[in-house]
């Protein structure tokens, strides 16, 4: 499949988003961040049995394909509205359950609801929706009582990238626990993190205008990774 036209802006065609960037997103320093964080604000042990995690828009499963063999006493469940996204995952962590899930409707799969999480995630989804409570109110079917849900969201304005694979708005801290609140969500805490590295990161992304467009599609090259190396070991 060849990437997006350049006169193309391809908002919510996911089978195709996840075709196109099936390689960037490894090596990109702002997932690798988010990966960090939120393996530690799950807080699992790696001989700790019993948790059931459910990811929220698992995408190519680049998150579960890190967990899972980490913490392989935890059973991994994602879901996500790409059938793309879906396959791959299930092709490069077949130890974890992928399904197909339209989280804007209820959820009406028994076998998904009953999976009951102890532990969720959902990061970089809500930026993506009109209505990112349709999300959170909808996949409270598949947690356990007492489910802990981390969520992450991108703040800041957003650059060319952001704007062109669909990104609706960006959160502050306050505006996210508010949303999360409004749905019936006990906040513990919201906050900003990545200070300084990954504010820089952005503000690069940002300098970049549109062409940083270009240089996500494909795998990126020698100069690129190694300035995602060197923003990495921050």
């Amino acid at each position: 499949m060849q990437p997006y036209p350049k006169n193309i802006v391809a908002v919510d065609d996911w089978d195709r988003h996840w075709n196109d960037f099936a390689e960037t997103p490894d090596y990109s320093p702002a997932v690798y961040y988010r990966r960090r964080v939120l393996v530690r604000m799950l807080g699992i042990c790696a001989e700790e049995a019993g948790r059931r995690l459910v990811e929220l828009g698992s995408g190519s499963g680049q998150f579960a394909r890190e967990f899972c063999p980490r913490f392989p006493k935890v059973r991994f469940l994602g879901l996500d509205i790409s059938r793309a996204g879906v396959e791959q995952a299930r092709l490069h962590t077949p130890s974890a359950q992928f399904e197909m899930c339209d989280l804007l409707n209820p959820i009406e799969n028994r076998s998904i609801r009953s999976f009951e999480a102890t532990d969720a995630i959902c990061s970089e989804v809500l930026e993506h929706v009109d209505e990112p409570q349709r999300i959170l109110t909808n996949t409270a079917a598949v947690m356990a009582p007492g489910c802990r849900l981390v969520v992450t969201v991108p703040g800041g304005p957003m650059n060319a990238f952001d704007r062109h694979i669909g990104h609706r708005r960006h959160y502050t801290p306050e505006e996210l626990g508010g949303l999360l609140t409004s749905v019936g969500y006990q906040v513990e805490r919201a906050l900003g993190i990545g200070f300084p590295f990954y504010n820089l990161y952005r503000l690069a992304l940002f300098s970049a205008g549109s062409s940083v467009v270009k240089i996500a599609f494909g795998p990126p090259s020698l100069g690129l990774r190694a300035a995602y190396h060197l923003f990495n070991a921050t």
